[in-house]
């Protein structure tokens, strides 16, 4: 081919790029006929899988516990259920859904999210579980605000980060703002006494910011500022500070502090290769694991599915967190990018901190294993997550 030939294909293949970068929606319109990659059907298959599993091992973590309470056994199971299919429902409206119409409503979510962060502290209304007011009780129904404090902050930081693309060096265009979304929703749950979701919300953020290209040593810099906030809200009681290294000695506070921990760390050592098998573990009995259907809830997996279940749980969140990664280098657009990598960032963080603090590598924060634990917020918020990443990765290069 001449050489004239082909500098006039280079320029019109520059100025389809450009187009593409002027209107985004337009590519990933031609892209809608063309079969998802690779990537969308495993992340849906290991969702899909995590759900199911999840259903079974609340059922066989609560309903003895409730026969014996003399309530219906199916009652926590019959509820996950519902919000299974309410997530189900959210997940495929997010993976259906352009995620660029996403973006005209980031900041009424975002105000929405905050004003729900604020509800908990009416009285009334507000729950305490767990020594945190971070729950709203309405009837029979309870929600926990800061699940969906996750969910807008994402979308609005992704928003915030694409739209000043052009502007990352410019650290009070970029990073503060940032920052400040991190610092509102982080403290809103510090004052609900959930350090656990703190963490998560900032880790959100932290992960769009990197993906996005801040700069590391101002960004390296705003952690450390918040590492040291929480710090000072671990120190400014003994109490929490007590609860918050109770992990360095597990044995030592087995009667106490590190019940939960110690008692899950036996079930996890009787589970074995391939444990006991399902319905039949028995730390889930009596008070050895009050919280066997929910932040406990890796310990029941562990005892009845032993060693090739826990194999099969990390890996299938590993796997997660690569096709994530895949996902969020190979997305349409930069708002496809950010959003991608905050949601690796999101079940990567939470899923370590639950399981370190059941296998008592870590302090327990009361955080729920995403997709697994009893927790209709969290299992309905972290379905809604996977659609978005579903749709990211249906519309990637």
């Amino acid at each position: 081919m001449s050489t004239p030939g082909i500098a006039v294909r280079r320029r019109q293949a520059a100025e389809r790029a450009a187009a593409l970068r002027r209107h985004p929606s337009a590519g990933a319109s031609r892209r809608d006929h063309l079969p998802p990659p690779t990537t969308f059907y495993v992340i849906a298959l290991v969702v899909t899988v995590f759900t199911m599993l999840g259903l079974v091992m609340v059922l066989s973590a609560s309903s003895i516990r409730l026969f014996h309470d003399g309530v219906s056994p199916w009652r926590t199971f019959n509820r996950q259920v519902v919000w299974a299919i309410l997530g189900t429902v959210a997940l495929w409206i997010c993976a259906r859904v352009p995620y660029q119409a996403l973006r005209r409503f980031v900041v009424p979510g975002l105000g929405i999210a905050t004003f729900l962060m604020l509800v908990p502290f009416l009285p009334g209304v507000g729950l305490e579980v767990n020594d945190a007011s971070s729950w709203v009780s309405l009837g029979s129904l309870s929600l926990q605000p800061s699940e969906f404090m996750k969910l807008a902050v994402l979308l609005y930081c992704a928003d915030l980060l694409t739209k000043r693309d052009a502007e990352m060096h410019d650290l009070t265009r970029t990073l503060k703002p940032t920052m400040l979304v991190a610092a509102l929703a982080a403290g809103l749950c510090l004052l609900q006494g959930d350090l656990g979701s703190a963490i998560v919300l900032a880790s959100i953020v932290f992960a769009v910011a990197f993906v996005g290209g801040t700069p590391l040593v101002p960004m390296a810099g705003a952690a450390a500022l918040g590492a040291a906030a929480a710090g000072v809200f671990v120190l400014s009681s003994q109490r929490r500070i007590n609860r918050f290294t109770a992990f360095l000695d597990v044995a030592g506070n087995r009667d106490h502090l590190s019940y939960q921990t110690y008692q899950a760390m036996i079930a996890i050592a009787q589970g074995g290769t391939t444990g006991a098998g399902p319905g039949r573990g028995l730390n889930k009995l009596g008070d050895f694991l009050p919280l066997a259907h929910s932040d406990f809830i890796f310990a029941v997996l562990a005892e009845e599915l032993g060693l090739i279940g826990v194999i099969a749980v990390v890996g299938g969140f590993l796997v997660l967190t690569y096709c994530g990664v895949l996902v969020a280098n190979a997305a349409a657009d930069r708002f496809g990018r950010l959003l991608a990598g905050g949601i690796v960032g999101w079940f990567v963080v939470q899923a370590t901190i639950n399981i370190g603090g059941v296998v008592g590598l870590m302090p327990v924060t009361g955080l729920t294993l995403p997709f697994f634990s009893a927790g209709g917020s969290s299992l309905f918020v972290s379905l809604a997550a996977a659609g978005l990443l579903l749709n990211v990765a249906r519309h990637a290069r």
